[in-house]
């Protein structure tokens, strides 16, 4: 039996949810994403809120493909950590706020590690202005007909990026309908040239409070020739013109040029991610 005050939370809680997700607009984006369109039902929502504190939760956790603590500090990630332990593992990855992350890690290491990779410093950035260098005119909203062109360099991202093939397993089948989503719900920004992706992002999670781009790529025969800059500048300007007041991404710390170009376009630290990937 639990001994501390952990919960999976319903419909009951959406108030106190919201005020929670509310304090931490941009780490749980992820989490208020898929809460918003689909409510605390876990059937209807791909996976479940479990919430820490008592009657009034003061921490979240989603639980499902991803793993998002929300809010949650050491004395919460033990909470956590005594009923996740218990369970198999169903998550392909730990993501949020670096704190909450390593200390939910902390726990959970014996009884579900080794982890493939621990990436734990990872800037979480925040534009919330007009970039202050003009953007790349040749980026533009991917068109339906062209999920296809795109989706070879979707691909490559996700290799490049997660270090496994999002083809195994269905072929690509589920990644490309997801791609396909993203491209219909006007998302996904690309340029092309001579029918050649040469950079492309998506808006991944989209809430009243930010649009946060994640599948940042620059084809690598284009890299170190200063393309990124303008084009995140387009994605900016035209993601707070039409979607959200502010834009937020998490990137690798380790990625020096990457974190250049964010700042030429105007991102400004809001706190660290950390990432533990199976």
């Amino acid at each position: 039996m639990l001994t501390t005050p952990v919960r999976h939370l319903g419909a009951s809680d959406r108030a106190s949810v919201q005020r929670l997700l509310d304090r931490d607009p941009l780490a749980a984006a992820q989490v208020t994403e898929r809460l918003s369109g689909r409510g605390l039902s876990w059937w209807r929502s791909e996976g479940r809120l479990v919430g820490y504190g008592g009657p009034e939760p003061t921490s979240l956790c989603w639980v499902g493909a991803h793993l998002v603590p929300v809010l949650v500090d050491r004395t919460a990630a033990g909470a956590f950590a005594e009923l996740l332990g218990c369970q198999p593992r169903i998550c392909a990855s730990v993501v949020g706020r670096a704190e909450g992350v390593l200390a939910l890690w902390d726990r959970l290491a014996p009884v579900w590690g080794p982890a493939r990779e621990i990436r734990d410093d990872q800037p979480l950035l925040v534009a919330d202005a007009a970039p202050p260098i003009p953007a790349d005119p040749a980026v533009r909203l991917v068109q339906r007909h062209e999920v296809d062109q795109i989706f070879p360099a979707a691909v490559a991202m996700y290799e490049e990026e997660i270090g496994a093939s999002p083809l195994v397993g269905d072929g690509g089948a589920g990644y490309r309908a997801r791609l396909a989503d993203i491209v219909r719900a006007r998302r996904a920004y690309a340029r092309i040239e001579d029918g050649r992706v040469i950079f492309k992002a998506e808006l991944a999670v989209i809430t009243q409070h930010t649009a946060q781009v994640q599948g940042v790529w620059v084809d690598p025969a284009w890299r170190g020739q200063g393309i990124a800059a303008p084009a995140m500048a387009a994605v900016v300007a035209d993601a707070l013109r039409r979607v959200a007041p502010t834009v937020s991404l998490y990137v690798n710390g380790y990625n020096l040029p990457a974190r250049r170009a964010y700042a030429r376009c105007g991102f400004r630290s809001a706190g660290v991610f950390a990432t533990v990937l199976f």
